[in-house]
């Protein structure tokens, strides 16, 4: 009876000895400790301020325009009035136009911050998978982000490929 009761506890303690370890890191707190990242930042806010300050003034400008056509309005040939409808319209597109090559998705100031954060960001992520191996953990969680994401996982952990054979395919042929 002992005998199976030894071999119970060593099985017991055996697979509790393969257990996942989980850790996790407040990604938000390590940015901000970091200089590099700060002077990032005040770059990114000081050319969006910049561009902001135009912006503004651009449509500041369609503003005045549009009253003063108004306050002339009744003074003006139709084919005046055309011109100056015409001359707001192009005003308004191109302030459109500006706003959009600044702040658009694929704007400057979009472009600006994958070039300053997006280095500095996988420079973190490569520390955390250094201490992930180190430390011998299978999974990392951000909990600085709306909804916790894993931005580490042991890749024995992947059963990706698994799952496509279970489907019928090969794994690796992407299509």
């Amino acid at each position: 009876m002992k005998k199976y009761l030894f071999i119970a506890f060593l099985l017991c303690t055996t697979f509790g000895a393969y257990a996942q370890k989980f850790a996790y890191v407040d990604t938000e707190y390590i940015l901000k400790q970091m200089p590099e990242y700060k002077s990032a930042l005040s770059q990114l806010e000081g050319a969006s301020k910049q561009w902001q300050q135009q912006v503004d003034q651009n449509f500041s400008e369609i503003d005045r325009m549009y009253k003063a056509y108004q306050a002339d309005q009744v003074l003006l040939t139709d084919d005046m009035r055309k011109r100056r409808e015409n001359e707001i319209i192009e005003k308004e597109k191109q302030a459109k136009e500006f706003q959009r090559s600044k702040f658009g998705p694929d704007g400057e100031l979009f472009q600006a911050r994958t070039k300053l954060i997006k280095p500095i960001q996988d420079k973190v992520s490569d520390v955390i998978k250094q201490i992930a191996k180190a430390k011998y953990l299978d999974f990392i969680f951000d909990k600085s982000s709306e909804a916790t994401m894993m931005i580490y996982a042991s890749s024995s952990y992947d059963v990706s490929n698994d799952v496509i054979v279970k489907l019928g395919y090969k794994p690796g042929s992407g299509n």
